[in-house]
């Protein structure tokens, strides 16, 4: 696992991690109707390839780790990823992220480059945990500075309101459809995540309204480690 560079902020926030990422995702067998995502053998050879090419990246000297996702809950929301294979590349610092693109086992990757990015806020230690679901939280915005500024203020109602412990927050190195990636261990599964923040009274007046007011639009995908 990364080891933690930083130490808390007075904030809460700990100091970023000098990573560079490689957010590769694949549209195999996305679910057409409803949320939940169901078995594909399709699905079950491109992260079988993933993971066999994962490991050939890891014996880069700039890659610090690597993590395959399988998608398990796609919320059918306009414009939302529907990336249900992923995997995420952890680099030693943001300028090596040219060595990986340009590595023979990245070019035999069959899926399609999300975005390079860099950690720029975080809370915790996101870690790679085989048994907790995880969330990948894409966002849109108008005006990337302010974006942070509103994560930053809804990070604190999810660590106050639903028990988050973490979040890594990626922005991109280069041009890429999301503002900004919210890399988030669970505190339990995704229905059960959900549920807490629309029985909460404040949610709407806290959460959304943010959101709207910045001209912000969050589309999550739910994964687990494969």
């Amino acid at each position: 696992m990364p080891r933690n560079p930083g130490e808390p902020a007075g904030s809460g926030f700990l100091d970023p991690l000098p990573y560079g990422y490689v957010y590769v995702g694949a549209r195999v067998a996305p679910p057409s109707r409803g949320p939940f995502v169901r078995r594909d053998r399709e699905r079950e050879r491109v992260l079988a390839r993933f993971r066999v090419l994962s490991e050939e990246l890891e014996d880069l000297p700039s890659v610090v780790s690597t993590t395959v996702y399988e998608a398990v809950f796609m919320p059918p929301l306009e414009g939302a990823p529907r990336f249900d294979a992923v995997l995420l590349v952890t680099v030693a610092t943001p300028a090596d992220v040219a060595r990986v693109l340009t590595s023979a086992p990245y070019r035999q990757l069959d899926g399609e480059l999300v975005m390079t990015a860099r950690n720029t806020r975080r809370i915790g230690e996101t870690g790679d945990d085989p048994s907790a679901v995880f969330l990948l939280n894409h966002f849109t915005a108008p005006d990337p500075e302010r974006a942070v500024a509103v994560w930053e203020e809804l990070a604190r109602w999810y660590v106050d309101r639903l028990g988050v412990d973490n979040s890594t927050l990626l922005q991109p190195l280069d041009d890429a459809s999301w503002t900004l990636v919210n890399h988030v261990r669970l505190p339990g599964g995704p229905v059960r995540f959900l549920l807490a923040q629309i029985t909460r009274p404040d949610f709407f007046r806290r959460v959304r309204s943010a959101l709207r007011a910045e001209g912000m639009r969050a589309r999550p995908v739910f994964y687990r480690r494969r």
